[in-house]
């Protein structure tokens, strides 16, 4: 959520850089400025009224002690109108408060200046490319073809037991996934990461302190009997757990990794993009998140993306990083690249990761703060990425490392799978 320092600093630059989202905001941008200015009005006649209430209860007892009866109950009388006049006044602060909450729940994050300008996916500026490409016959298979050929996925059983988007993963399939799992959890863990197991369902506050509420509710999955809902991403349990928290300098920065289940309803998804894992209701990912200063965070981002990258070599894909322009960013984020593989034999890109840093716009949300050494308080910067997405890496490991005798698995893999080859 913005903040109004942010939006006093500058309304012009933030109304500017909302476009490049293509988000009009200058009616909400004005009406939040005018019911902060009454807000600040409000407060500055309690704060007068509060003053008022201790000249008069020093002169209640000056009255008193002088015996003045009189005066003393007119300036009780007065005093008992003031806190009458202070209720009212507490009500409309409550009011302007909510209504000023209300409209920037409903105003994305300000994308930072280095977020280019665009519409759609194809106006994304590729900043990196590396990887060996694989060199395969003309009759490769897609991975769903390899996966019904060496028994690792069913998706029919799938569609029985759930439904479309919820694979089952068979035997080497299933050792390939847990290995991929692990894998990435240790590469976190030795990059610094702390290891969270998080709740795969949260609370509605939760869904709000990181962005998914009031903005993604029709693409989740919602407990409605107990108000629950499932998660898209390990990000939303794991950076909730610092919503209404000052943490010390000295703590930061907070590098956590997540392994999790997601889940996602993927509504109005269809089509080619869809097949196999392209798209899943339910998938498996390791997430890292960070809580940093703010004047550290855009290196913690460099940082993150150099990580996501060396997971890639390591399994040999080929790979490019896209740097998101401001109509294909999310709500939330005010910079985000995408890490997308090669999928060889279906001859496009895949998503595997993004890496984002939402600077304060999640920490004004979930009141996640720091104390410096002189003593204040100040808002941090949040930042998350995939590190990796298992269904499209899996999609591109089977594509890219099938051979006439089988489906070769990466070596970085193998201690952790106990086998070299699916055949």
């Amino acid at each position: 959520m913005l903040t109004m320092q942010q939006i006093k600093a500058d309304p012009e630059r933030v109304i500017a850089r909302l476009a490049v989202k293509g988000f009009d905001g200058r009616d909400a941008i004005t009406r939040v400025m005018k019911l902060d200015d009454n807000r600040r009005a409000l407060q500055l006649k309690n704060d007068n009224m509060a003053a008022d209430l201790n000249k008069l209860a020093a002169s209640i007892g000056a009255h008193m002690k002088a015996g003045e009866r009189d005066a003393a109950e007119a300036a009780k009388a007065q005093v008992a109108a003031i806190k009458a006049d202070q209720k009212v006044i507490a009500d409309q602060l409550d009011q302007a408060e909510a209504d000023i909450r209300s409209i920037l729940l409903n105003v994305p994050n300000v994308p930072c200046d280095m977020v280019p300008e665009g519409r759609t996916a194809e106006d994304n500026v590729v900043e990196k490319t590396g990887g060996p490409m694989p060199d395969l016959p003309a009759d490769a298979l897609p991975h769903w073809d390899l996966a019904r050929k060496y028994n690792l996925i069913d998706f029919d059983l799938g569609v029985k037991i759930t439904g479309a988007g919820f694979p089952v993963y068979i035997g080497k399939g299933a050792k390939l996934q847990r290995a991929l799992i692990q894998f990435f959890l240790d590469q976190a863990s030795e990059a610094g990461y702390l290891e969270i197991q998080p709740p795969y369902v949260v609370n509605e506050a939760s869904g709000y302190g990181t962005g998914q509420l009031p903005d993604k509710e029709a693409q989740m999955y919602v407990v409605t009997l107990d108000n629950l809902y499932l998660i898209p991403t390990a990000e939303v349990p794991v950076t909730n757990l610092y919503r209404d928290v000052i943490l010390s300098e000295d703590k930061l920065p907070i590098k956590n990794c997540a392994y999790s289940a997601c889940f996602r309803r993927e509504a109005g998804s269809y089509g080619k993009d869809v097949r196999g894992l392209n798209r899943l209701h339910q998938f498996d990912k390791v997430e890292i998140v960070r809580i940093e200063r703010p004047e550290d965070s855009y290196a913690a981002l460099e940082e993150m993306k150099d990580h996501v990258q060396g997971l890639l070599d390591k399994l040999g894909l080929p790979w490019h990083i896209l740097r998101l322009c401001g109509g294909d960013m999310s709500f939330t984020s005010a910079i985000t690249f995408d890490f997308e593989v090669w999928s060889a034999a279906q001859k496009r890109w895949l998503e595997v990761s993004s890496v984002s840093n939402f600077e304060t716009y999640q920490a004004n949300r979930l009141k996640c703060r720091y104390r410096g050494a002189d003593k204040k308080t100040r808002l941090c910067h949040t930042l998350n990425g995939s590190a990796l997405a298992l269904p499209r890496i899996m999609a591109a490991l089977l594509e890219n490392n099938q051979t006439p005798e089988g489906i070769v698995v990466p070596e970085v893999l193998r201690p952790y799978t106990h086998f070299d080859i699916i055949n």
